[in-house]
């Protein structure tokens, strides 16, 4: 196994000590992504959210997704692209989730490096859309481009009947992100600029 890319372990071991920072303060009021409405929004949350975690599993499958799909992209694109495509992912995904909670009226705060990770998730299926990968759930192998759309589709699926929780348009929102960030260097956007490699 290749030794983790520097960014992504950087990240892996910033959102560990938080999570542990998270059991002693209560980092959460200024820190999580608090509805627009509740009077405790402030800027910086939509990005400080992404490295607070709710809970040991919450905290585990996101790593491990930074692990698997991070890392190889890190690899690829090199630290500074990773970074703005992990930045439009997360503000993607705390804008549209700020959106949700303002039109449902939820005052619930919002945590978690999901949006991120959907982000990746979405980039490593559009980079390489046949390569087979194995998830956890289910454990079926298929392509990283089925993977997308199943969990893109089941994403919109559980946010449109409930979420029980959790934020599933944010997760949509940083798989906007990444497509409109990815656009943008293909230069398919009318705001584009020079075409890149992919």
């Amino acid at each position: 196994m290749p030794p983790l890319p520097p960014v992504t372990k950087a990240l892996m071991l910033i959102c560990t000590a938080v999570f542990c920072v998270q059991k002693f303060l209560p980092v959460d009021a200024l820190f999580a992504l608090w509805p627009l409405g509740s009077g405790r929004f402030w800027p910086w949350q939509v990005v400080s959210y992404a490295f607070l975690h709710g809970d040991m599993m919450h905290l585990f499958f996101n790593m491990l997704g930074l692990w698997m799909f991070g890392s190889e992209l890190e690899r690829l694109w090199g630290r500074n692209r990773y970074l703005q495509m992990l930045l439009a992912s997360v503000i993607a995904a705390a804008l549209v989730q700020l959106g949700f909670t303002l039109l449902t009226g939820s005052r619930a705060p919002t945590v978690g490096a999901s949006g991120g990770l959907f982000g990746l998730l979405l980039s490593y299926g559009m980079l390489f859309p046949n390569r087979v990968i194995m998830p956890l759930f289910p454990p079926i192998p298929m392509k990283a481009r089925t993977f997308v759309m199943v969990f893109g589709g089941l994403e919109l699926l559980f946010g449109l009947t409930g979420g029980g929780g959790v934020a599933h348009f944010a997760h949509l929102g940083g798989m906007l992100g990444a497509w409109i960030m990815i656009s943008w260097w293909r230069g398919k956007l009318p705001f584009s600029g020079p075409r890149r490699r992919r």
